[in-house]
Order: structure tokens, then sequence, then C-alpha cells
């Protein structure tokens, strides 16, 4: 089962990337998506995001009590961990539950009120048209959310480490300047550029090929969202794995 399922996500693939009819429409297609995706996601982002960055400065500093330790580490650790990790999978994760859903129930529901029959009917590629689009601006947008989670995470950090006491703000962004290695944004981005791939394509594709009612319509979407989760924390270790 899993082969045969793979086998068809690859031919809905090949059918996706063909050469579409009009650049024209699909382009308009795409900014509207792109809006979807990335300001219909935009302040969740920034509210998990903060305060995950500021969760965890407390929980590092209440792990590092040796006075051998300077508290500019503090403010290493959360800049590192949030960039390769929690960054890129926390936010992710989030947009699959929201985005992932989303896509999977409208192309579910066009298919179950056979909208994409109509489409194939009249000579129109169906999922290019209708997939396409969410792929590429999935793979634009997600990568800039996952930059504005991180920064979002760092400044957090900053705040609750500031309000609570549990380090000074001089020392964590001291920290947050020292030793910084500019390969972890890039292995950050390649995440967020495959996460997006994942987040648009895996449910389009349990929505594309969904049958019955509105049931099947909400159990498709369920298993988009499971299965998604699981790509991405698939394919988030092999990236660690290749890359660091």
């Amino acid at each position: 089962m899993i082969f045969h399922h793979f086998g068809k996500y690859v031919l809905l693939l090949n059918k996706v990337f063909k050469r579409p009819e009009k650049w024209k429409i699909y382009i308009k297609e795409i900014f509207h998506e792109m809006n979807e995706i990335g300001l219909g996601s935009l302040g969740l982002i920034v509210i998990i995001s903060t305060f995950i960055g500021a969760v965890m400065t407390l929980q590092i500093a209440f792990q590092l009590v040796s006075d051998l330790i300077p508290p500019t580490v503090i403010g290493q650790i959360n800049r590192d961990s949030n960039i390769l990790e929690l960054g890129p999978t926390i936010s992710a994760l989030v947009l699959m539950g929201k985005v992932g859903s989303a896509i999977s129930s409208q192309i579910g529901s066009m298919r179950v009120t056979e909208q994409i029959d109509a489409l194939e009917i009249m000579g129109i590629n169906a999922p290019g048209y209708l997939i396409l689009p969410k792929v590429i601006a999935g793979a634009v947008m997600v990568p800039v959310l996952v930059i504005i989670a991180i920064f979002c995470a760092i400044s957090g950090g900053l705040l609750g480490g500031s309000l609570s006491g549990a380090v000074a703000p001089s020392d964590y962004i001291q920290g947050i300047q020292g030793g910084f290695n500019g390969f972890t944004v890039t292995v950050a981005l390649v995440k967020a550029f495959v996460f997006g791939f994942i987040i648009t394509t895996v449910p389009a594709y349990m929505g594309f090929y969904v049958r019955g009612g509105a049931l099947e319509v909400g159990q498709a979407g369920t298993k988009a969202v499971v299965i998604g989760c699981i790509s991405i924390l698939a394919s988030d270790y092999i990236i660690t794995a290749l890359m660091l």
C-alpha cells in the first residue's frame, strides 16, 4: 500500500509540473495562495515562536546552574536550537495543521462535487491548475515564515529572560552574537523549502484522490495532516544527517 500511494503521488506530481497553458492565470493564483499561506499564517507563527523562545530561555537557564558556565551560553543555545530545529520544524508542523488541512478540504470538496471532472472535460490540466500555485507559494512563503519565526523566537527569548530575571539582556545579546555559524541558517532554509513542498503536496494528493462525500473529505484532511507531520519529521532527520 505504501508503494502504491507513493507511486500515485509521484505520478500526480508529474502532472502538476507540466507546462502551464496560460502563465497569466497561474501567476494570479500563485499570489493568491501566497497571501493565504503567508499572511494568513503570520500571526499564528509570530505568537507561537515568541512564546517558544521565551520558554526555551527559562528552561536553559534552569539547567545551567553551574558558576563555571557563563550566562552568555544561554543565548547561544537558544539561538542555535531555534535556527536549526525549533524554528523550521515547529513552524512546519503548525502550518501542516492549518494550511494542510485547508488544502486537503478544498481540493477534496472540488473532487466530490465533480468540479475537477468538469475541469478535465474542458481540457484543463486540473492537477497543474489546482496544485502548482499552492506548491510554488508554499516553497516561497514557508522559508519566509521560518525566518520570521526564528527572529521572533530569539526576540522572545530576550524578552522572557529579561522579564523573569533568568539572564541579563546584555549577556543574552552577547550570547546570540558570539560564535555564530552562518551555515546553520542555510540548513534551516533548506529544511523550510522541503517542508513547504511537503505541506502543499501531501494534502493536495489526499484531497485530489478522495472518493465519497463530506465524511470522506474530513477523513482525508485528518490523514493528510498525520502523514504530512510524519513526512516532515522524517525529512527533518534526513536533512540534518546529510548536512550536519
